[in-house]
């Protein structure tokens, strides 16, 4: 793997991150500042930002991927980045509700950042080494998780609209760094020579299905990002009713997530998974995460709230690289683009459904009208979902 190129991939990723950290735990107060609505109200509507966000994240990721088959990984890393930056000015300059509905729906469309570094990765690699690699992008999502939400959470507290100005400018800022030193790694001979028909995400999905080997795999990553989706969505709402956290609180936590995603995906990735092999890591790794939830769901300490992050991220971060590179061995150098980018729309649609489940269960379940005061509702749900996951792993053909 070539380092200068990996490097420059890495650090990409990892100020993207910060950028997306900087917003994360302001936009449920910004949904409240501009709806004024009840706890249940602002879940409602939240769910529904991330929805529209996903919706055309589904729609528009495998287009994205297709265009980078056939254009390279770095134009359209570059408009991936760019994005970012329209879409949380939008944000930050919103007079309405309906203004973060379009900055989402722009975002969504053009989010393409981790599946175009992922397919670089796997251009740059070995079959064998791609669990590691995807592994380090990962590393590099948790280092700006670090920064991200820490520095969000301080900004906030001064002005609710200061991190997305802060992050638009650092997004715009990447633009200009990739470009002056982000190198492409699709050599022009492994190019597909025009348009890929199938890159409309209906007919990628119908691809990626009916690639041999490739169904359990695809549910079971539909699983479990449906599943961490979900908790992305409702973590600031849940925290904040279950353990009483405040902006600053969530933002400590969401760097617990970082800090964690950068010691196993950077760290631990690769001897786990070359001493149990990438079958066992995506079995035992849904395994962990799903006792996690069950804990999540009765638990009401927010000392054990921070603790349960970090076997979470283990099982987690072990198991989805593991599971994306056993995928990656069964398509063509030419369709890494495409796979990616059909994974990607795959996420989009977990990232659909995620946050109706959390945001929904999550509204009714501390609503006046429940039968029972029960928020953590979505995470009893998720330990078994997580465990149909693990059984899926098991009947994979890993090979």
């Amino acid at each position: 793997m070539p380092k200068a190129s990996l490097i420059i991939i890495l650090l990409t990723v990892t100020i993207n991150m910060t950028g997306v950290g900087l917003i994360w735990p302001m936009l449920p107060t910004m949904v409240e500042r501009l709806t004024g609505g009840s706890v249940s109200h602002v879940a409602v509507v939240y769910g529904a930002l991330a929805v529209g966000f996903s919706v055309t994240q589904f729609l528009f990721a495998p287009i994205m991927g297709g265009l980078s088959d056939r254009y390279g990984r770095r134009p359209v890393m570059l408009v991936a980045l760019a994005a970012l930056g329209i879409d949380t000015a939008l944000i930050a300059f919103a007079p309405s509700i309906f203004w973060i509905f379009v900055a989402r729906i722009v975002g969504g469309a053009l989010a393409s950042t981790f599946a175009i570094a992922n397919a670089s990765i796997a251009d740059m690699t070995e079959p064998k080494d791609r669990a590691a690699g995807f592994g380090m992008v990962g590393a590099a999502f948790g280092v700006g998780f670090i920064a991200g939400p820490l520095i969000g959470g301080v900004l906030g507290s001064v002005n609710p609209v200061l991190p997305f100005l802060v992050a638009s400018g650092l997004s715009f800022a990447n633009v200009g760094f990739g470009y002056f030193f982000l190198q492409e790694t699709l050599p022009l001979a492994r190019r597909t020579g025009g348009f890929v028909v199938r890159t409309n995400s209906f007919s990628a999905l119908r691809w990626l299905f009916s690639a041999p080997g490739m169904l359990i795999l695809a549910i079971a990553l539909f699983i479990a990002n449906t599943m961490q989706r979900g908790l992305e969505s409702v973590w600031v709402l849940f925290t904040a009713e279950q353990y009483g956290w405040d902006v600053r609180a969530t933002g400590l936590s969401l760097a617990v997530v970082g800090i964690s995603f950068v010691i196993v995906q950077g760290v631990l990735v690769r001897p786990v998974v070359a001493r149990f092999g990438e079958h066992n890591a995506v079995i035992g790794g849904f395994a962990l995460s799903a006792l996690v939830y069950a804990l999540l769901a009765f638990n009401t300490s927010g000392a054990i709230g921070y603790a349960g992050i970090i076997p979470h991220v283990l099982g987690w971060g072990i198991a989805a690289p593991a599971l994306q590179a056993i995928a990656s061995r069964k398509v063509s150098a030419e369709q890494q683009g495409l796979l990616q980018g059909s994974l990607s729309g795959l996420q989009g649609l977990a990232a659909i459904a995620g946050p109706i489940l959390s945001s929904a269960s999550f509204a009714w379940f501390t609503s006046a009208a429940a039968p029972v005061h029960f928020p953590g509702a979505f995470f009893l749900f998720g330990s078994f979902a997580l465990l149909a996951a693990a059984w899926l792993g098991a009947k994979a053909d890993a090979s």
